[in-house]
C-alpha cells in the first residue's frame, strides 16, 4: 500500500507545482475535445433538428442508426479512421495520422451521433404548436426557427455536454490515431495508460484527478440542464 500513498503524494505535488508535462497533456485533451465537440455541435444540432421536423421515407431508420452509433466503440472508430489515414489508405498522402487533427476527426465521429440523437429527442418532445403560433402571429421561418431553438436550448445544451463527456474520457481513438506522442498528441487518457504500464503512478493519478474533476463538472451541469428541460 505504501506505493499507492506515495503516488498520491507525488500526484498532489505535480498538480500544485503545475508540472510542464502534466499541463501539456491536459491542454492537448482539452483542445482536441473542445474542437471535436464544437464541430459535432455545429453539424449535429442542425441535423438533429432537421430529422426531428422532416418527414421522409427511412426517417425511422436514420433515428435508429443514430441511437445505435451513440454507443459506437472507440476502437472501431479508431480502426476505421486509421484505415483511411494510414499510408496505404485513400487519405494517406495528407499526412494526418498521428496528429491532433486525426484525433479531432475520430472524436468528432464519436460525438456527432450523440449530439444529433439527443437533439432529435429534445426537439421531438416540444409542443408543435409553438412554431405554428409564432408563424400565425407574423413571424417568418427564421424567427419561428429561433423560437423553436430557444425552447429546446436546455436539451441541446445537455446533448453538447454529453458529447463532450464522451470524447474527453475516451482512449481508443486517441491512442490509435494520435500515437501518444509526448508533447504533441499525448492526452490525459493515453498518458494514464502509459504511466500505469511503466509502474509510474504519480502522473497517472494527477491526470486521473483532472479527468474525474472535468467529468464530474460535466455530469453535474448535464443533470442540471436535464432537470430544467423537463
Amino acid at each position: 500500500m505504501d506505493y499507492i500513498w506515495q503516488g498520491v503524494r507525488d500526484s498532489l505535488r505535480i498538480i500544485a507545482t503545475l508540472d510542464p508535462e502534466f499541463l501539456a497533456t491536459v491542454l492537448v485533451s482539452l483542445k482536441v475535445a473542445f474542437l471535436s465537440t464544437a464541430l459535432a455541435t455545429v453539424t449535429g444540432v442542425p441535423f438533429g433538428m432537421w430529422i426531428a421536423e422532416a418527414r421522409f421515407p427511412g426517417r425511422r431508420a436514420v433515428t435508429t442508426m443514430l441511437s445505435t452509433l451513440m454507443s459506437l466503440p472507440t476502437v472501431v472508430v479508431g480502426l476505421m479512421v486509421y484505415s483511411f489515414l494510414s499510408r496505404r489508405g485513400p487519405l494517406g498522402e495528407l499526412g494526418l495520422l498521428f496528429t491532433p487533427t486525426a484525433m479531432v476527426i475520430g472524436q468528432f465521429i464519436l460525438a456527432f451521433p450523440i449530439i444529433a440523437g439527443l437533439s432529435v429527442s429534445s426537439v421531438v418532445g416540444l409542443d408543435k404548436r409553438i412554431r405554428a403560433t409564432a408563424e400565425s402571429l407574423g413571424a417568418d421561418r427564421g424567427q419561428s426557427f429561433r423560437m423553436y431553438l430557444r425552447e429546446a436550448r436546455y436539451g441541446i445544451l445537455a446533448a453538447v455536454m454529453a458529447g463532450f463527456g464522451r470524447v474527453f474520457a475516451e482512449v481508443g481513438v486517441s491512442m490509435m490515431l494520435g500515437g501518444n506522442i509526448r508533447g504533441y498528441t499525448r492526452n490525459i487518457t493515453t498518458a494514464m495508460a502509459l504511466e500505469t504500464s511503466k509502474g509510474e503512478f504519480a502522473l497517472g493519478i494527477a491526470l486521473g484527478v483532472v479527468l474525474l474533476s472535468v467529468a464530474l463538472v460535466v455530469n453535474i451541469l448535464f443533470g442540471l440542464f436535464r432537470e430544467r428541460s423537463q
